[in-house]
């Protein structure tokens, strides 16, 4: 039964979600405030965050990057919550590390919907070989990324996106296309998003150079140009 921290501070929401969850085979927990959350935390990791944005005391954006930034919840599923629906604000909360974003008012069933989808994207999956591209190397046994024997950071996300990539290196695939192959039920997620994450990979993979190509009018695709030849300064006088 997948343990699920509910982080939010209007006691009414918080009620019809744990109701909602306990009948949909889940195991809800409350906090009403980052503290609380924390103390939570501390007591038990669990396999899912929803997180309220407005809280008293500390944000919730605030706690995503810092979940984010700790050994022992970075790999956390995080959905934010937030009556905040501007689409700025909407890549603020997936910038700090949020895998979705739901605006309220929202209804039971999507949040329902969203839980699982987000929960199946960080199940395990069958471990595959290491895959290794111009020096860039995914091993999904070990959940690491390496460019010249370095490890890069990248999240949870930011992974399976690349290992889809890598397994189908210089195809071209559309929003909508990644959506479906990484995300799954995409159709409770933006194509914004895609964006959002693919900006956050490259800045992970900065060091290997651009592999992120953007096609223009079609998506992006993942490749291994050759870095251009030294020319030597001294020409051959043959």
């Amino acid at each position: 039964m997948p343990a699920i921290l509910v982080v939010e501070d209007e006691p009414a929401i918080a009620e019809l979600i744990a109701v909602n969850l306990r009948h949909s085979g889940f195991r809800p927990t409350w906090a009403m405030d980052s503290a609380s959350a924390e103390r939570e935390i501390q007591a038990a990791v669990p396999d899912l965050i929803l997180l309220d944005w407005m809280l008293p005391g500390e944000s919730g954006l605030m706690l995503a990057k810092r979940w984010r930034a700790a050994t022992r919840t970075k790999d956390v599923p995080l959905i934010m919550l937030t009556a905040r629906g501007d689409e700025a604000d909407r890549v603020a909360g997936l910038d700090a590390g949020a895998d979705d974003y739901i605006s309220k008012p929202f209804s039971t069933k999507e949040l329902l919907a969203r839980v699982r989808a987000v929960l199946r994207r960080r199940s395990p999956e069958q471990v595959g070989e290491t895959m290794e591209i111009a020096g860039l190397a995914l091993d999904p046994a070990t959940h690491r990324v390496t460019y010249g024997g370095q490890e890069l950071k990248l999240g949870p996300t930011e992974f399976k996106l690349l290992q889809f990539f890598m397994g189908s290196a210089e195809r071209v695939h559309s929003r909508a296309q990644l959506l479906d192959k990484v995300w799954g039920d995409h159709v409770y997620i933006e194509e914004r998003t895609v964006d959002v994450h693919v900006k956050r990979l490259r800045e992970a993979l900065c060091s290997a150079g651009p592999m992120v190509e953007t096609v223009r009018g079609a998506g992006y695709r993942l490749t291994a140009k050759p870095a251009a030849p030294l020319v030597s300064s001294e020409k051959s006088s043959a």
